[in-house]
């Protein structure tokens, strides 16, 4: 079993990242998962993971679109990147597909990326982390209230490999929501943090 404090669209916000540092520590979990937009609009706070940093616990993140390239290569300094790439914790296999610098849709290449990596996992429990959501879900509704496209690439990704936890966020007003694909249960994070356990 791993407990997960998941989160996402942090933009930049100190007060936030005090706040999912406390809930982790109290929480006792095992893992922090950030799903993107950790950064903000043109601001790039270097230390914005400090919060997170102190808690000793194990950090992976994806980009999300306002994370520019340069910040991740400042943020994979500190965490673990999980974008294009798998972890294991406790027999948990956990692969990332992030969308840093504006990318606001997967194209075919991120697919066979996601291929790749739920191929070589051979752990019985899966997670995949997007910042995107996936097309026909809940979130879809959600954003801006009048409703914000999901990821048709992400949805045949899910469809296809069946993970058992798509973690997302970008889209704020849909934090806490959840939905399912198949047998996979899909969840959206946002500032507050969801805790997860797999």
């Amino acid at each position: 079993m791993v407990k997960i404090l998941a989160a996402g669209d942090i933009h930049d916000n100190k007060e936030i990242m005090e706040k999912l540092a406390k809930k982790a520590i109290n929480e006792k979990v095992d893992l922090i998962i950030l799903a993107g937009d950790i950064h903000d609009y043109n601001t790039g706070d270097k230390e914005i993971l400090s919060p997170l940093l102190e808690t000793k616990k194990r950090i992976l993140f994806v980009p999300g679109n306002c994370d520019t390239l340069d910040e991740c290569s400042e943020l994979k300094k500190k965490a673990k990147s999980i974008d294009g790439y798998y972890v294991t914790y406790n027999e948990v296999g956990i692969a990332g597909i992030g969308s840093a610098g504006w990318t606001l849709e997967h194209d075919l290449s991120d697919f066979l990326i996601i291929k790749k990596q739920m191929i070589k996992m051979k752990q019985k429990k899966r997670v995949l982390v997007s910042h995107l959501h996936a097309a026909g879900t809940l979130a879809e509704k959600m954003g801006n209230i009048v409703g914000w496209t999901g990821d048709s690439i992400l949805r045949e990704a899910v469809e296809t490999f069946q993970p058992d936890i798509l973690i997302s966020a970008h889209i704020h007003e849909a934090e806490g929501v959840e939905d399912k694909i198949g047998k996979t249960r899909v969840i959206q994070v946002g500032r507050k943090g969801t805790i997860l356990e797999i």
